[in-house]
This record gives C-alpha cells, structure tokens and sequence, in this order.
C-alpha cells in the first residue's frame, strides 16, 4: 500500500500533539496518511502500554488516517543503530511515502530527539539500494521520501513553517483527548504528570493560536526541515 504522508512518534499520541491538525487536513484534501509508532509508550507515568494501544486506535479513526502501526521498540531504551533504522526502513518502503512527518529535532523527552535522527537516518539509508530488506518472503524495493518534516513539541522551537489548521483544531483536540489516561481527569488517582494538568490542552490550544497569530491565521502548527523550502510561485504563499 502506498501512502502520500507516512508520520511517525516515539510514542503514541506525539503524532496526534504534534501535527494532528495537519494530520486531518491532508487526509481531507484527499491524501493517505498513516502513523507508525516506534514504542508503546509503555515507561509512561499513567496508564499502561495496553491501554495507549486502544488509545491510538480511537485517535486514528477521530482523524481518519489509513493504517497505524506500532514497531514496539523498547520505550526510554531505543537507540538509533542498525537493528532499529532497519525496522524503520522496513515501514518506509512498505508504504513508500512521499512525504514523512516525525519528532521534534530536540525536546524535553530524551525519545523524541532519538526518534527523530532514527528517522531522518532511516529516510536517507532507505533510499540505498544495496541495503536489503524483506516484507514477508518479497524482497522491498528502495525508496526515499522527497520531504522529512520534523513536528514541534514541547520546547518552543522555531518554525521553519507553519500550517494553517485553523478548520482542524477540533479534530486534532478530539484526537488528543481519545487520550483519556494521558490527560487531566479530575477522578484519577494516577500520579500527576507535566501533561495531566488541568492547563495543558490549553497551553496547546495557545500554541497554535500563537503560531496562527505570526502567519496570519487562527491555528498553526509548526515545523523544522532538513533540507531548504521551495515554493512554485510567489503568490502560493498565504
């Protein structure tokens, strides 16, 4: 199955925080996303890797992406070596994306700055021909997504854009909140965490507001690139 838009996180619901809303515009102008998660998030705080997996599930179906997988890789422990870019590499040219969405380049989880050069490394290896991979019995072709676009998380980093989702807000807010055991609920007795507050869906609503506010629109959502941004025209800015 080839998908236009191949996202990744280190863990369940860092897709949905970070590009959510970008997630369900794209699907809405037709594009095929899926989201691979690289562990189950299974060292988190609240919860369980159990509960995260029906989690994910309900989120993708709030933003309609075609497939979710998750690599289950080792949670707080995976490292960017051959055996984990090989797994990436395996999901790149199972779907062959033009396109590929990923962690922030540097945040406050250790994961999520791995996770994002195990990507971006996995993204170029994929591209090598000699490097052989197998789905099943069928030998893979090589593929290298044209684009790698790393989504903004928790420390304010700079854009290098910013996309208007200012019609998604609510589908990336929904989305977030199939997190149930990850988020505020003012009747669990699970251990408080930075993302349990009664602020923080707020504070991300302010992000992409903020975000919205420097480009001209009521929601943004921003991203780093690794190579420099082209446009086809002047007036295909907004």
């Amino acid at each position: 199955m080839k998908l236009d838009i191949l996202v990744f996180g280190a863990h369940p619901d860092d897709a949905e925080l970070g590009a959510g809303g970008t997630i369900a515009k794209e699907i809405a102008l037709g594009k095929k996303v899926g989201i691979i998660d690289l562990t189950r998030g299974e060292l988190g705080t609240r919860g369980s890797a159990e509960i995260r997996d029906v989690e994910a599930a309900d989120a993708a179906k709030i933003l309609g992406v075609t497939v979710r997988e998750n690599l289950k890789f080792k949670d707080g422990f995976f490292v960017n070596d051959e055996n984990h870019q090989m797994e990436v590499i395996k999901a790149i040219r199972k779907y062959r994306p033009e396109t590929v969405l990923c962690n922030a380049i540097d945040d406050r989880h250790i994961d999520h700055g791995k996770g994002s050069k195990l990507v971006s490394d996995a993204c170029f290896l994929s591209g090598l021909r000699r490097i052989e991979t197998k789905l099943g019995e069928v030998h893979q072709q090589e593929w290298r997504p044209k684009l790698v676009y790393h989504y903004i998380q928790w420390k304010n980093l700079k854009p290098d854009f910013v996309v208007d989702i200012s019609d998604y807000i609510i589908s990336k807010t929904n989305a977030i909140k199939a997190y149930t055991s990850q988020f505020h609920d003012p009747n669990s007795s699970e251990p408080e965490t930075p993302i349990s507050s009664k602020t923080f869906i707020e504070s991300v609503h302010y992000r992409a507001k903020d975000l919205g506010r420097l480009v001209g629109v009521d929601y943004g959502e921003g991203f780093t690139v690794e190579r420099m941004v082209a446009v086809k025209s002047l007036d295909s800015l907004i």
